[in-house]
């Protein structure tokens, strides 16, 4: 089972917006380049709007990133797309049977492990940048032969 994609989504929509930053660029596009419906765009980028990530105009197509990408970390756009849910990376099945040895124990075995496995993923997250993401993107890129920023249909 996947965690779902919003979290990559999320970053692909801030590197398409930095790497074509010389031009404001539509959610029509950047669906394009998601492979996804414009309406999915949009309702992620108003989380990033939110979140302080981005910024948008009423009536004017596209956006811009709201802060240096060396400011922008992978953890910033994690928190921006979880929702407001709050819900944890994992969570536990609704009403294990309390008849059961293992459905009464469960969660009080497993809560700690989740919790320390979330606290180390968000520490990874936060350590790395929308930069760092943008360079390696650009340098696989020009390993392939040429760097383009703009998506071809």
């Amino acid at each position: 089972m996947a965690i779902n994609s919003r979290f990559a989504v999320g970053v692909h929509i801030l590197a398409l917006l930095e790497i074509n930053k010389q031009q404001r660029i539509t959610s029509d596009l950047i669906a394009g380049s998601v492979n996804t419906n414009p309406v999915v765009v949009r309702r992620m980028m108003s989380l990033l709007s939110k979140a302080g990530l981005i910024r948008t105009s009423p009536g004017v197509a596209g956006a811009t990133l709201a802060r240096p990408i060396e400011r922008i970390t992978l953890l910033d756009v994690y928190k921006a797309v979880q929702g407001d849910d709050g819900d944890p990376l994992f969570s536990m099945h609704d009403k294990p049977n309390p008849a059961c040895l293992v459905g009464r124990n469960i969660q009080g075995a497993l809560d700690k492990s989740f919790r320390e496995a979330e606290a180390a993923m968000e520490r990874q997250l936060a350590g790395v940048t929308l930069d760092s993401v943008i360079r390696d993107i650009v340098e696989r890129d020009g390993q392939a032969g040429s760097v383009s920023p703009l998506c071809r249909e």
